[in-house]
């Protein structure tokens, strides 16, 4: 069952094809809300513009520009007064009393010369945009501040995607001028992105990163026809298993396992297909971590966040890979700092995502006694999870065979958590394994909690009494895996 597809709802539409792929209009094939007019109703007579009327997109540049001169000249007088970088909030006061000047003297102009001015509403959607341009992320702060989209798909400058939270997905209007104007905010945006240079250029036509907000960007360029950007946002930046209840993730009793299976320091594997939720899982898994833990975790871009959290994880390392640079030197990546976190002193080590031959660092690290360790994984299934791991582990300087691979899983791994979409759409735990032994080529695991027919996991096969006595110890009620009257969030 597909998401429902919410198409251009005016009439006459027309696929604007012929226009200028590296200049973007406003897409008449959209509803006003779609792509949010500026412009309130007004009267030409008094002066004003009225509904539906576009503003020349050269008078957000010009005044941008103008403003841009009079901001840097500003902030450095004052900034050589102060002896100090001058802080974010006087810089934005700063650029907005600039502003009003602008549209000031712009608007005397455009009086002088007998043509309308902008209305109120218009006058602050451009002030705003000026503002989302110096300080915010441009085009796409609109969409970044709608906390109903999910995700945001972007290929050229008026070609823009959303998905909603509750599937439904739409096209909206453009997000910069033209595509170089993309290029350019999302090389501004790889500029202020922190720890690291991150280029966007013909030389490094990729790029992927963590916006402020804690949403994922990955952008290309150069290798496509016209630049790209994918954005998948989290809606849910510290959330709690008592949050994925009550969003139907899991139910009371999946709630109670894993939170017991986290305590107990159980190695974790959470797998799944894009977009269903894998991190957001692994977030829910880890509020149940003990405050006083040290933990490390490894991403190739900054997502999880637990560090932000400083009253559930007040003692966190945070590790980013690095690509190498133009010169093809300086790459650090995953495995380098799986290996590297083992000299962190920590009680966990978590990976944000495998996807290459870090896999067996990571099996180290969970077979050397950093039990409780966690990382995610991209799977169709729990049992698909163990061929992964050693496709992946192939791949690797140890060159592991499939047999050493199956007896590093099987001694490192305790559980694998399966997230997929529910009959009616919802994101949900839909199968748990128990790692038994490895047999030959094979990882023998039990499956705990299988897929019910509404792809929602149910209590399945029963656990080994060492697992359960673990579980136990942790906190967990036995009784739940026997009395499914006790389930619940399940709506």
């Amino acid at each position: 069952m597909n998401p429902r597809w919410v198409p251009p709802q005016r009439d006459g539409q027309q696929r604007n094809d012929q226009r200028n792929p590296q200049r973007c209009e406003p897409n008449d094939a959209l509803p006003p809300t779609a792509h949010g007019s500026a412009f309130d109703d007004g009267d030409p007579a008094n002066g004003r513009r009225t509904e539906g009327e576009a503003a020349d997109p050269t008078v957000t540049a010009a005044i941008k520009a103008d403003v841009a001169s009079r901001l840097a000249e500003q902030v450095a007088v004052e900034e050589a007064r102060a002896g100090a970088v001058l802080p974010v909030e006087r810089r934005k006061e700063i650029a907005d009393e600039l502003l009003t000047g602008a549209l000031e003297r712009w608007a005397r102009r455009e009086l002088s010369a007998g043509r309308a001015v902008l209305s109120g509403s218009a006058e602050a959607a451009l002030r705003q945009a000026v503002l989302d341009g110096f300080f915010g992320l441009g085009g796409l702060q609109p969409l970044l501040d709608d906390a109903s989209i999910e995700n945001i798909n972007i290929n050229g400058c008026d070609e823009v995607f959303v998905r909603y939270a509750d599937g439904r997905r739409a096209r909206v209007g453009p997000v910069a001028e033209s595509d170089a104007e993309l290029v350019e905010l999302v090389r501004q945006l790889a500029a202020r992105s922190g720890v690291q240079e991150r280029r966007f250029d013909l030389a490094s036509p990729t790029l992927n990163l963590q916006l402020p907000d804690g949403s994922r960007l990955f952008a290309v360029m150069g290798v496509s026809a016209r630049p790209g950007l994918s954005i998948r946002r989290h809606r849910f930046r510290h959330v709690t298993m008592e949050e994925l209840v009550r969003i139907g993730v899991i139910d009371v009793v999946l709630r109670e396992f894993l939170a017991a299976a986290v305590r107990a320091n159980r190695n974790i594997i959470i797998a799944g297909g894009t977009g269903v939720g894998k991190t957001t899982m692994l977030i829910g898994l880890a509020s149940e971590i003990d405050p006083g833990q040290r933990l490390v975790t490894i991403e190739d871009a900054f997502e999880l966040g637990l560090g932000s959290d400083r009253v559930r994880h007040p003692d966190v390392v945070a590790f980013q890979a690095r690509e190498r640079n133009i010169e093809g030197e300086g790459e650090i990546t995953q495995a380098d700092l799986v290996r590297a976190a083992l000299r962190m002193s920590p009680d966990r080590v978590i990976v944000g995502e495998i996807r290459g031959p870090e896999v067996v660092a990571v099996c180290n690290v969970m077979s050397q006694g950093n039990d409780g360790s966690m990382a995610t994984i991209h799977a169709s299934s729990a049992r698909g999870v163990f061929p992964k791991m050693a496709a992946y582990a192939a791949q690797g300087a140890e060159r592991l065979s499939v047999e050493a691979t199956a007896l590093l899983v099987a001694s490192a791994v305790h559980l694998v958590v399966h997230l997929d979409w529910a009959s009616d759409r919802r994101r949900v735990v839909s199968s748990i394994r128990e790692v038994i032994d490895a047999d030959g080529t094979t990882v023998v695991s039990n499956e705990v909690f299988a897929a019910g027919p509404d792809r929602r996991a149910r209590p399945a096969a029963p656990a080994r009494a060492e697992t359960v006595d673990r579980l136990v110890e942790a906190g967990f009620d036995p009784d739940l895996l026997t009395y499914p009257a006790v389930r619940g969030g399940m709506s």
